[in-house]
């Protein structure tokens, strides 16, 4: 009875338990997309070029594919999941706050946006100016003696002029092992210049963040997920997931005002102190957080049998390539879009904006993902929509030519994303055994989020430091197309494995044998009501 009466409680707490996530989605939601998307800029601005871009990024999605997995399942194992959120939000907070302490190192090209002198100046003009004023300011020394050999060769040399000049020498020999020794990093490379020393200064603070961020979004959302299993509510999470959207839509576009109103005050630190003044305020959520709490038990072999469902489907290997090419599709465009829109005018204002109408357009299709896959008859032609969808997009940006011109490509792009997860949510259903459903959508995200995500933001980081931007969108698009017409003929040979879902089963049986009690209880009325009516009758008659 005390059991009964618990697990009753729990269930009229759900809609607390859902309003309380719900808010805790949305503030750490709203605080990475204050930061995450602009990165890149930040790093264009501290001088890094494309290369180094792509292969920070690249580490950045490597270390979250194998350090969310292993921190989620420790912090279950342990019974440390709250522990670990709030940690992971203070960290990060602090973690992040690091990269505003290095200065800038190469050219900024958003400088001439706080000068009102010349704001139509010549980028070649300006490019020129910087350099002759970096390799003066770096040579002054030498361009001084040289000056003061000249003007000692039109006088008469006396010993005095020797003596000085000798004292100059060694004050340039001086000043040029200072520099060597300022330039080795960590004491232990050899001299680089400011730019790679720039390098791996933000490769490692960002190694350090990633740490500190990883573990929190698998883990929140585990003990959710337990906590609405444990009262059978598990069909209500999906809820959840809006909350996301939204706050990433909300953030995008705050911060993109914050930062184009008050960039010649603060520059791009809003965007940072943003981020850790959400994280930080997230954390009294978190603290009130639903979470099951569950004895130690052994670990599971889950993501194993996930690959082994997988590996065992040809629909779901064809879906498991499709989302690591969009995967690096996806993140050289998240990486280098908001390039190409600088280079058109566009502000942080452009890129808030553009960005928001990208989850409020998904965030809106949602329900027309079932009405889509009964239309299509099939979700793997869904899949194929969202390949052809983003080849369009990627063959879009390549051509902008105005900051606003970017808005229809973003309204697909919330379409292609929306497709891709639908149609990845169905494939992870139809092949999966009960209780693996979660384990292997979360394999499919890991493939594209990260895997993918890793090889894209390094290829496309080589292929703009040596093309550009544009042949970067070009050639995506072509890769797509192909990749959409070889997977469309795939999915018409390969017949459709369907795996029984004993749980849909369950249900489905469930349903049919409720409406067949409710047909033998209309049969039986019926006919207790004829028989009742045929008695009376005969009751009749033999009054008569």
């Amino acid at each position: 009875m005390k059991k009964g009466s618990m697990q009753k409680s729990k269930q009229w707490n759900v809609k607390g338990a859902l309003r309380m996530a719900g808010v805790f989605n949305f503030l750490h939601s709203c605080g990475s997309g204050c930061l995450l998307p602009f990165l890149t800029l930040y790093f264009r601005h501290l001088g890094l070029n494309a290369s180094m871009i792509g292969i920070i990024m690249a580490s950045k999605h490597l270390l979250a594919l194998v350090w969310r997995p292993f921190s989620s399942v420790l912090a279950r194992q342990y019974d440390k999941r709250r522990t670990v959120i709030v940690g992971s939000l203070l960290s990060s907070a602090l973690v992040v706050l690091i990269l505003l302490l290095f200065p800038s190192t190469g050219i900024q090209i958003e400088s001439g946006r706080c000068n009102a002198s010349q704001p139509d100046a010549d980028p070649t003009a300006l490019l020129a100016t910087l350099e002759q004023t970096t390799v003066s300011s770096q040579s002054n020394a030498t361009v001084y003696s040289v000056n003061q050999i000249s003007l000692s060769t039109e006088q008469p040399v006396d010993v005095n002029t020797t003596v000085s000049l000798n004292w100059s020498a060694r004050g340039l020999k001086s000043l040029k092992k200072e520099d060597d020794l300022h330039t080795e990093f960590l004491g232990s490379l050899k001299a680089m210049d400011a730019q790679h020393q720039m390098f791996f200064l933000v490769l490692i603070v960002m190694a350090l963040w990633e740490c500190m961020a990883a573990p929190l979004e698998w883990t929140a959302d585990d003990g959710l997920y337990e906590y609405l299993d444990f009262v059978d509510a598990t069909d209500r999470h999906k809820g959840v997931k809006v909350w996301k959207q939204l706050g990433a839509a909300f953030g995008n576009c705050a911060v993109g005002v914050l930062v184009t109103s008050l960039f010649c005050l603060t520059g791009a630190s809003v965007e940072f102190y943003s981020y850790a003044i959400l994280m930080i305020l997230t954390i009294p959520t978190a603290a009130l957080l639903p979470i099951y709490l569950r004895k130690r038990e052994r670990l599971t072999s889950g993501g194993f049998k996930a690959l082994q469902l997988v590996h065992g489907n040809s629909q779901a290997i064809l879906c498991a390539i499709t989302v690591v090419l969009m995967g690096m599709v996806s993140s050289a465009v998240s990486d280098f879009l908001f390039w190409q829109m600088q280079d058109c005018g566009a502000t942080e204002i452009h890129m808030g904006i553009s960005l928001a109408l990208v989850h409020i357009s998904q965030t809106g299709l949602a329900p027309l993902s079932g009405h889509l896959s009964r239309f299509l008859k099939y979700h793997g032609w869904l899949l194929v929509l969202a390949v052809v969808s983003l080849a369009m997009q990627c063959l879009y940006y390549s051509f902008l030519w105005s900051p606003w011109s970017v808005i229809p490509a973003q309204l697909l792009a919330g379409f292609s994303t929306g497709a891709l997860w639908w149609s990845i949510t169905s494939q992870s259903e139809d092949i999966a055994t009960p209780g693996t459903e979660k384990t292997i959508f979360r394999l499919f995200e890991a493939l594209s989020l990260e895997l993918g995500a890793a090889f894209g933001s390094l290829t496309a980081g080589f292929v703009v430091q040596k093309f550009g931007v544009m042949v970067l969108f070009q050639g995506a698009a072509v890769l797509l197309a192909l990749w959409s017409s070889a997977l469309a003929v795939l999915k018409w040979k390969i017949p459709r494995q369907r795996r029984i879902n004993y749980s849909r089963l369950l249900a489905a049986d469930t349903e049919m044998s409720e409406s067949d009690t409710d047909q033998e209880k209309d049969w039986l009325e019926t006919a207790m009501e004829d028989d009742r009516g045929e008695t009376s009758g005969q009751w009749k008659r033999l009054n008569q």
